[in-house]
């Protein structure tokens, strides 16, 4: 079974010369969870705007579901949902007509009994009447999810779903994921909470000046690229390091209260077992330690500026 979505060689100029994308490849593993960071002015949001039709390609190919975006434009426009980072619904109307117009607008058959569950699932329900302009903030983006489910698609785009949106409302939208991945639906989310991207995602894609750097399973980038340290709480503070410890990777910390030792743990040797000896031989003691494995953000952040 082919991927659901495959870019291939993708270039996006715009008058006046600017590069957006400068030959991305990309390929998008059906029925996964994949997160796409990067800074603003990476090529996110221009990315998805061509893989959604919304946005024309200088050169390159998109299948979806393996159908040409261009050649077999309703067929592959039909397959996706979008929820974009702005509003763009009528203020006035109702949650339920814009949800039903949005069935509508894909050529899908009127089906009360999916709308409903689209509504009763991100908690809207009770609000199917009320009038957009009278929604709050969070409820409103919840709208956005509902007319990108309305035509029932296979793969859906999430732009920043949780910009603006309260804690509460956020695990609440999150929840909402996990389930229509389980019921079969590919996640592509942006999001500028790297956290989610950890909590959620099954593979990372990072892209930075309009070129993929990497892309990855989740965690084996942590694993690949991230940093474990541990951390020394000294019984007495130092004001230098000792010569024996000056060529390993420690640092103080906490006006020498604490050491900071940073070890890769794919070696075969972490290196702790002869640190800890040397602190005994320079008379150093210390009352805790702890390990910290380095977040994704702290890896999209070392990753970005390689980068730049």
């Amino acid at each position: 079974m082919p991927d659901i979505l495959t870019i291939r060689d993708l270039h996006k100029t715009y008058p006046g010369g600017f590069e957006a994308l400068k030959g991305v490849d990309l390929d998008i593993d059906r029925g996964e969870i994949f997160a796409l960071l990067g800074p603003n002015g990476a090529g996110k949001t221009t990315l998805i705007s061509i893989v959604c039709g919304i946005a024309n390609a200088t050169s390159g190919s998109i299948r979806v579901d393996d159908f040409d975006i261009v050649d077999d434009f309703r067929e592959t426009r039909s397959r996706i949902g979008l929820v974009p980072q702005e509003l763009p619904v009528d203020a006035f109307e109702t949650v339920w007509d814009t949800a039903t117009f949005s069935r509508g607008l894909f050529g899908r058959d009127s089906s009360p009994q999916h709308i409903e569950k689209v509504l009763k699932s991100l908690s809207l329900w009770d609000k199917k009447d009320s009038r957009i302009i009278d929604l709050s903030g969070g409820m409103k983006r919840r709208v956005l999810i509902a007319k990108a489910l309305a035509h029932e698609p296979e793969l859906l785009f999430l732009d920043e779903p949780t910009a603006g949106v309260d804690v509460e409302l956020r695990q609440d939208m999150w929840d909402v994921v996990r389930e229509l991945r389980e019921n079969g639906v590919t996640i592509v989310l942006t999001t500028h909470y790297i956290e989610e991207a950890e909590q959620m995602a099954d593979r990372v894609g990072v892209i930075n000046n309009g070129e993929i750097i990497v892309v990855e399973d989740k965690t084996r980038l942590m694993q690949e690229l991230g940093r474990k340290q541990l951390f020394i709480q000294l019984q007495q503070p130092l004001d230098a390091l000792p010569e024996p410890l000056s060529d390993l990777p420690v640092e103080l910390l906490h006006d020498g209260h604490e050491l900071c030792y940073t070890y890769d743990t794919r070696s075969e040797s972490t290196g702790i077992t002869a640190l800890l000896r040397t602190l005994q031989e320079s008379g150093i003691h210390f009352n805790d330690l702890h390990t910290s494995q380095s977040s994704l953000e702290d890896i999209f952040v070392d990753l970005v500026r390689r980068t730049e």
